[in-house]
């Protein structure tokens, strides 16, 4: 028997924003006891071109709440990228995982077979349920998170695999 799509997906999203809220307390934590600026922590990117810390919890906070959005039919809750320091972005998690919660099971599962349209500029892509969460989102979900996890990691603050796996 498959996997029915809120299992495959909501707790993934639970169980990664709580493991980035905890990576951005050891962020700030960190950033206190060394005399770097909260500033100067979340404009960090891996390379010029990239986006700095704050863009990948914002873009983890979209992509499951437009996940909830394309394939339950919940209605989107905007939240303006506009976060500027670390209780910004714990707020943020917040206010996502609140969103994530008061979506009913029963919207999610059976939508596996749904048709899906993810619109791009130069187009759309086209989806089921189940391949729009395989295929996009989980792993757009687990970059961002991966890049914020390295983006504090490069920087020094003292966080490891554990901090990442444990939740």
């Amino acid at each position: 028997m498959a996997t029915e799509l809120y299992d495959l997906t909501v707790p993934a999203f639970l169980r990664g924003f709580s493991t980035c809220a905890k990576l951005l307390t050891a962020g700030e934590v960190w950033a206190k006891e060394n005399g770097i600026s909260e500033a100067d922590l979340l404009g960090t990117r891996l390379i010029a071109d990239m986006h700095p810390l704050p863009a990948q919890v914002q873009r983890m906070s979209d992509t499951a709440k437009l996940f909830l959005v394309r394939v339950a039919g919940a209605e989107n809750v905007a939240m303006p990228d506009d976060e500027a320091s670390f209780a910004d972005l714990h707020a943020r998690i917040d206010r996502t995982v609140a969103f994530i919660k008061s979506v009913p099971r029963a919207d999610v599962d059976g939508r596996e077979e749904a048709p899906v349209s993810l619109p791009l500029p130069t187009g759309s892509l086209d989806f089921t349920g189940r391949s729009y969460a395989t295929g996009f989102v989980l792993p757009n979900f687990y970059f961002h998170l991966t890049t914020a996890y390295a983006l504090l990691r490069m920087r020094g603050v003292p966080i490891g695999k554990r901090d990442y796996l444990g939740g």
